[in-house]
């Protein structure tokens, strides 16, 4: 016979077959480990190098340079709220338009063939095509102008249409495409113009009601995962925001009629709560080897919460079930505890408590004729930032951030605004300082100068940063998150040119949300934007933790990840993920590891928002062997170029004087609330 005899031969010449191909993979790995190390090493080396010749170079060629084209800082951009209170939303009523089958049909192949909207669940997608309205034009009409406001997107069914960009034909579109989906996101200027060459029919959704519905979509079924969380035993206890975090991984799965969803004796890691349809639990007897039938499972009902307590082998069989909703045991092993110690951080003992409330009396008592303006730090839209010295001390300066009132109305920051106030008056920290004043034109925001070196916008002649600087950035921006995520505050506006050493940067879109709460407004600079951000699904700390792998990445080789021509491309390639991007070899294995795990696109997977929090990305390999303690002491060497006195910009761009005229005086609704 000898068959049986002949497979376990040939099974075990495979096994030691696998077992060498394993050997020889774990060489190589070591051996590319070796390599990369020796890479780096060159890389420090040559950035030596580079660092003794270029400030003889560079200075020759600075101000040659920034003459021609100072350095510009990435526009940031912010959504204006929904017109509906949240809590209402899902009373809302939407507008309903009847169309034909015909209609519906190519409304919803037009946006599942658009890079963007085939993001969108299906049910969201069928909102959309029945709250889409008709609208036509003759030819010869132009629907988009380019730089105008706009706020509709729009699926084209009959006619063509031409698209133009400054003049220059792009293309012509046809029936079944979408365009003008931008709009949608936030308010923003049309990036093009739309002609029609012929009468065209098209169907249109405005923002108000697109965003009604992703954020509706969300709310209704957090909402309902919730109410299945708080009637399992299992998570009896748990604080709320661990609730919520759970509701954010319960993913649905659908099954036919038959499926079997465990069977007896396998290994399960996930914990299945029914949504709808029925189960039946049946156990083989181990006697008679006949199915026994146990028990039946409907809408609420639960089974498989044994793996998640790290008993993974299942005894029952499942089936007959249309649809459940699950938790995977990893999101649950990984999630559990993230938040239990969250009403004790940030807090404060008295010594410092004392410090500050001197420092409030201190500024509480200046006045804007107290100070000299010595120097303009930057400009942008909002206005300007100067560097201002106090009359009576010219040892203290300050960094005065002046905002024009008419700007904030016309662009409807006046929340950001009170918010960013408020918020660095909570944060009690050594990095931050502020006091505020106002006149009829402008509003003034009093802060710390630093004069240290930005270290950003990257400017071409240093092109990227070393493997050393950017984690001495990145770990700064690491300790900042922690101080400001345990004040349940998100920041939402990192990148490069916010980065000032010693110093938080911009607070303008920072919100204060609390734990394990959300929001939804559009706002960050695109190619720094989450990917739930974009959806609408609702943003939290999360958000901030994809930014800081933006942010290492862009460090390390001189610009992000993810970049098109307009922020519309940008945000498709934002939404294939991190994974398709290819990157470059001087990022090295540990730092391109911690960036993936950064940018993962469930929020609930990211580093830094799982048990540990923080403590996962400190303990990354990446980061083995950095002073943590020095970094907060203030002890540790910065990279940075050091300033001879209170008044030494050096390390800032030469700007203009500010011969603009000054607006009317309006004080807009400020009287009183700054």
């Amino acid at each position: 016979m000898g068959t049986l005899r002949d497979l376990q031969y040939a099974l075990q010449e495979k096994i030691e077959e696998l077992r060498q191909r394993d050997a020889l993979i774990d060489e190589l790995e070591l051996e590319l480990d070796q390599k990369d190390e020796l890479i780096q090493k060159l890389q420090n080396e040559l950035d030596k190098y580079r660092s003794v010749i270029r400030p003889a170079t560079q200075q020759v060629q600075k101000h040659s340079e920034l003459q021609e084209q100072q350095r510009t800082k990435r526009q940031a951009i912010s959504a204006e709220p929904t017109a509906f209170d949240i809590q209402e939303l899902s009373h809302v009523t939407l507008p309903f338009n009847p169309k034909s089958a015909q209609s519906k049909d190519l409304i919803k192949e037009a946006i599942l063939d658009n890079d963007f909207m085939k993001n969108l669940e299906l049910s969201q997608i069928q909102e959309i095509v029945d709250c889409m309205y008709p609208v036509e034009y003759s030819k010869d009409s132009c629907i988009i102008k380019e730089g105008d406001v706009g706020s509709l997107v729009y699926v084209m069914e009959d006619g063509k249409v031409e698209v133009t960009k400054e003049g220059l034909k792009l293309c012509t579109m046809g029936p079944g495409k979408v365009f003008g989906e931008l709009a949608i996101l936030y308010n923003c200027t049309r990036t093009a113009t739309v002609k029609t060459l012929t009468n065209v029919k098209l169907w249109a959704i405005d923002r108000q009601c697109f965003q009604t519905i992703m954020m509706r979509t969300g709310l209704i079924k957090h909402a309902e995962y919730m109410e299945f969380l708080k009637s399992v035993p299992t998570f009896h206890g748990l604080p709320e925001e661990i609730l919520s975090k759970l509701g954010d991984v319960l993913e649905e799965t659908h099954y036919e009629d038959g499926d079997y969803i465990i069977r007896q004796g396998a290994r399960g890691d996930t914990f299945f709560i029914i949504s709808k349809g029925k189960v039946t639990v049946t156990r083989e007897d181990a006697a008679s080897q006949e199915t026994v039938y146990l028990r039946s499972l409907g809408k609420g009902d639960w089974f498989g919460e044994k793996a998640l307590q790290g008993n993974q082998i299942s005894c029952l069989n499942t089936d007959l079930i249309t649809l459940s909703t699950f938790i995977n045991c990893w999101s649950y092993k990984h999630l559990i505890g993230g938040l239990e110690d969250v009403s004790s951080k940030g807090s404060e003992d008295a010594e410092a408590k004392a410090k500050y409330e001197a420092e409030n009396a201190f500024f509480f008592n200046l006045h804007l004729s107290d100070f000299n303006i010595i120097d303009t730090l930057g400009v942008g839209g909002f206005g300007r930032v100067e560097l201002v010295q106090l009359k009576s001390d010219e040892y203290k300066t300050f960094a005065m951030k002046i905002l024009k009132k008419r700007h904030i109305v016309d662009t409807r920051q006046q929340e950001h605004i009170r918010s960013e106030k408020l918020i660095m008056q909570e944060a009690h920290s050594d990095f931050i300082t502020v006091q505020t004043f106002k006149d009829s034109k402008y509003l003034y925001m009093l802060h710390e100068a630093c004069l240290e070196e930005s270290c950003g916008p990257i400017p071409e002649t240093r092109g990227s940063f070393d493997d050393s600087t950017t984690r001495f950035y990145t770990a700064c921006v690491v300790e900042a998150f922690a101080y400001l995520h345990s004040k349940g505050i998100i920041y939402r506006d990192l990148k490069p040119e916010n980065l000032i050493l010693d110093h938080r940067g911009d607070f303008g879109f920072a919100k204060k949300i609390g734990f394990g709460k959300k929001t939804w407004t559009f706002c960050g600079t695109p190619e720094y934007v989450a990917p739930e951000i974009i959806l609408n699904k609702g943003h939290d700390i999360s958000a901030d933790y994809w930014s800081l792998g933006i942010l290492m990445y862009e460090l390390l080789t001189g610009s992000p990840p993810f970049s098109g021509p307009d922020p519309m491309k940008t945000y498709n390639i934002i939404l294939r993920g991190i994974d398709m991007i290819e990157f470059p070899k001087k990022i090295t294995k540990n730092a391109a590891n911690l960036i993936k795990k950064l940018c993962r696109d469930t929020p609930s997977e990211r580093l830094g928002n799982l048990k540990n929090g923080v403590k996962d990305i400190q303990k990354h390999k990446w980061f083995e062997g950095f002073n943590w303690e020095g970094l907060r002491k203030g002890t540790l060497t910065p990279p940075s170029s050091p300033v001879t006195s209170a008044t030494d910009t050096s390390n800032f761009d030469s700007f203009p004087e500010d011969n603009e005229d000054p607006p009317p005086d309006d004080n807009s609704g400020w009287d009183g609330d700054f």
